[in-house]
């Protein structure tokens, strides 16, 4: 157990990262830190008052006030505008950037000892924004996509096969986004490859279904986005961290060398423990597995070089 975590934004996807944080036990207290006086307030209180129901003892205490968050060993960072239908990941990058920025410069002046798990959008660029604003290494600054676009993909392989979610073992890499790389070649039920159990055509559509899986969710919520499983993700970060689980997690992280892949943040698998990241795995591609891989980071630096011009 933790200390303190702090989640930077009360919004649904910081809000309910926090309830389920406290719900795990993954921590003393838990702030839920948002710059809207009254909101992370009056919502940590009425989560708070589930622990008895939930049976848990955290404290969650909402807050406008960085100075609260002092000391925390992990932040997970959720502040920015939601996505809105017609709009893409990238079209977010601007707005974004400059709350990241103020956030990451924040938390480098309360906790500069603190481990950074960004979901703000774009991902793997606000990545790159919350690392340049605290000055953090690598291994303290990491982004939830991977674990969620895997869950998406799980879960319609599992509908696909009409199976336990729980026996597929899969890996989607690359950036968070349109051009993120589901891994056939590493999907199996139960050890058995599902490609002996799906047609090609119907993967195929899976995997289109995965990369597509945000904005299928926001043609429908029309004014909001994601935040049931991207605050389940999010989470699963921070207990691996938290309890030193050692995990193998599709991650975003700053890429030096790896991969054939320098300077861009990019999903990636990666043990996660006490440290943060402490490994990056090299797992073997297929060729168009390693060209998709290259493409998708090749996508998500374009984007940071917007950030750096400005």
């Amino acid at each position: 157990m933790l200390t303190k975590v702090t989640v930077v934004g009360a919004g649904n996807v910081g809000a309910t990262a926090a309830q389920r944080l406290a719900e795990k036990n993954l921590a003393r207290t838990v702030v839920m830190l948002d710059i809207v006086e009254g909101v992370p307030q009056g919502k940590a209180l009425d989560q708070w008052q589930s622990g008895p129901v939930e049976g848990f003892d955290t404290r969650i205490i909402g807050t406008n006030d960085y100075e609260a968050a002092a000391g925390s060993e992990v932040f997970v960072v959720t502040a920015g505008i939601a996505r809105k239908p017609g709009m893409s990941r990238d079209d977010l990058v601007r707005t974004n950037a400059g709350i990241v920025k103020s956030v990451s410069e924040q938390i480098k002046r309360v906790a500069p000892n603190a481990i950074v798990i960004v979901v703000s959008n774009p991902l793997d660029v606000m990545c790159y924004v919350a690392m340049k604003g605290t000055g953090f290494p690598r291994e303290r600054v990491l982004g939830m996509a991977g674990v969620l676009d895997t869950a998406r993909y799980r879960m319609f392989l599992a509908e696909a096969m009409n199976i336990s979610v729980e026996d597929i073992q899969a890996m989607v890499l690359g950036g968070h986004g349109d051009t993120m790389v589901p891994l056939i070649s590493y999907t199996t039920v139960s050890g058995i490859p599902v490609t002996q159990l799906l047609a090609h055509d119907k993967l195929e559509a899976i995997v289109a279904r995965t990369r597509n899986g945000g904005a299928e969710i926001v043609a429908h919520l029309k004014t909001g986005s994601a935040y049931y499983a991207p605050s389940a993700a999010a989470v699963q970060m921070v207990e691996a961290i938290a309890l030193d689980k050692k995990r193998i997690l599709p991650c975003s992280a700053w890429l030096q060398g790896e991969y054939d892949l320098r300077d861009v943040y990019c999903g990636v698998p990666c043990k996660l423990g006490r440290g943060g990241l402490e490994q990056i795995l090299q797992v073997q591609l297929t060729d168009q597995e390693r060209k998709d891989l290259i493409a998708s980071a090749e996508a998500v630096r374009a984007t940071q070089k917007t950030v750096d011009a400005g």
